[in-house]
């Protein structure tokens, strides 16, 4: 039995992050909005047609990844910096992978990174790759209550404060990934001029097991993500951190993830 789907499950908890912080936004100066009404919000937002904003169609910028493993005494295993050249265009964003630990990367090193994206999109039910925008879709969001807990200026802007948590019952399972986000909930903070999610926080609540404990367990996962206003209606991930433990087959396992990007700049 393959296991390699599990394997990327750590990185897709990231992707589908991207479910609840693609974007959304509102005026403070309307109270009667419900965070359900903040929420409807942003998936009309996310689901806008390209070129509907000022921001540059094609923009580019440098992501750095920091992956470390450690083992059951919390020794570091393994420790990889990846550095990639991320391209937008017209709402598609692609990935290139330029160095891995200060060195150009092998053919192995570019074979795993085309192998994790169609894993991720396996595990995500997709077929063929989709615009950032497009992972926040009504199926996903459903599966969630939300609460709106307050009111708070982050950066200097604006928002408002909003926590998910998942319904109970839970709304029907069609993929693995479905089990795992009904076991998931968070805060997110909504810009209230543009909107869009500029942060979010989330956090396991129970034990997953992967195909009934057979391939794996998911036991701890904790992720935190930022969103910066890099354009005029272009907001980008900018920093994230991941803490995750769980098994794959017989081994346990204990990730650390970090990604900060920079470089932002548009293209001709």
């Amino acid at each position: 039995m393959k296991s390699r789907p599990f394997c990327i499950v750590w990185s897709q908890l990231a992707v589908w992050l991207g479910v609840l912080v693609a974007g959304g936004s509102l005026s403070l100066a309307k109270p009667s909005l419900s965070a359900d009404d903040v929420v409807q919000r942003v998936i009309a937002h996310s689901q806008r047609p390209t070129g509907t904003t000022s921001a540059p169609a094609r923009f580019a910028y440098t992501k750095v990844t920091v992956t470390d493993h450690f083992d059951t005494s919390g020794k570091l295993k393994d420790h990889k910096e990846r550095i990639y050249q991320i391209s937008i265009d017209n709402g598609t964003t692609s990935a290139k992978l330029i160095e891995v630990n200060g060195h150009e990367p092998s053919q192995a090193d570019l074979k795993k990174q085309t192998e994790n994206q169609a894993n991720a999109r396996q595990v995500a039910g997709e077929s063929r790759p989709r615009r950032n925008e497009d992972f926040l879709r009504p199926e996903v969001v459903a599966r969630y209550d939300f609460s709106l807990v307050g009111q708070t200026n982050l950066n200097g802007r604006p928002t408002y404060v909003i926590t998910f948590r998942p319904k109970r019952p839970s709304p029907p399972v069609h993929r693995m990934f479905d089990r795992v986000l009904d076991r998931v909930s968070g805060t997110v903070w909504v810009d209230a001029a543009e909107f869009e999610v500029a942060q979010a926080q989330m956090q396991l609540g129970s034990e997953v097991d992967v195909w009934g404990g057979v391939i794996g367990s998911l036991k701890k996962f904790a992720y935190t993500i930022t969103r910066t206003r890099v354009a005029d209606g272009l907001w980008l991930n900018t920093f994230s951190s991941g803490n995750f433990e769980g098994r794959k087959l017989f081994d346990s396992l204990h990730v650390k993830t970090q990604s900060r990007c920079l470089n932002f700049h548009p293209q001709a």
